[in-house]
């Protein structure tokens, strides 16, 4: 096993106790924020996913909602990568993860993302609670240079182009680009 590997062990050892302590205190891994509702990503999906897409060699990996940060702290694995959440409790949360692992590539803003640059970004990531049509789409469209990985197919844009959708543990992850 490589150290990539151990680590991402320990990044998922650290989510399963957070994900432990929400059900006994609310039940559900799932909340309301100011903004949508949050729910988290599978971390084993998404580890294999990075792997597949070649990660490490992009330059700047972006989460837009990313909630307690679980997807960017296994995207800092491969790059250098960034999430943005308005629930400063998640952000706390994903902070204390990070800090206490010592990831280095790993950088979690409590902010709303239509308040960030998308362009600085090759790679984007969503888990998303809602349509596209809320001014998301236009800022894609405006802002994005790279492709955009959407988890799940509930939601999906509606202008951008499709491009590869990856099955990686039952849980399709579709790529996108202008």
């Amino acid at each position: 096993m490589d150290s990539r590997e151990e680590t991402f062990l320990g990044i998922k050892k650290q989510f399963q106790l957070f994900d432990k302590e929400l059900k006994e205190k609310f039940l559900f891994t799932v909340r309301d924020t100011k903004k949508g509702i949050w729910g988290p990503s599978n971390l084993d999906a998404v580890f294999e996913l990075f792997k597949k897409v070649k990660l490490q060699n992009k330059k700047r990996f972006l989460d837009i909602g990313c909630g307690d940060g679980r997807v960017v702290l296994v995207a800092s694995l491969f790059t250098k990568a960034s999430g943005i959440e308005i629930d400063k409790n998640l952000v706390k949360k994903g902070n204390e993860i990070k800090d206490t692992l010592k990831l280095k590539n790993a950088k979690l803003i409590c902010g709303d993302y239509f308040n960030h640059d998308f362009s600085k970004c090759d790679i984007i990531f969503t888990n998303p609670d809602t349509g596209f049509y809320n001014g998301l789409e236009d800022k894609l469209l405006k802002e994005m240079k790279g492709t955009l990985l959407v988890y799940n197919n509930i939601f999906m844009p509606r202008f951008l182009k499709q491009g590869k959708r990856h099955w990686m543990n039952q849980v399709p992850i579709t790529e996108f680009i202008r």
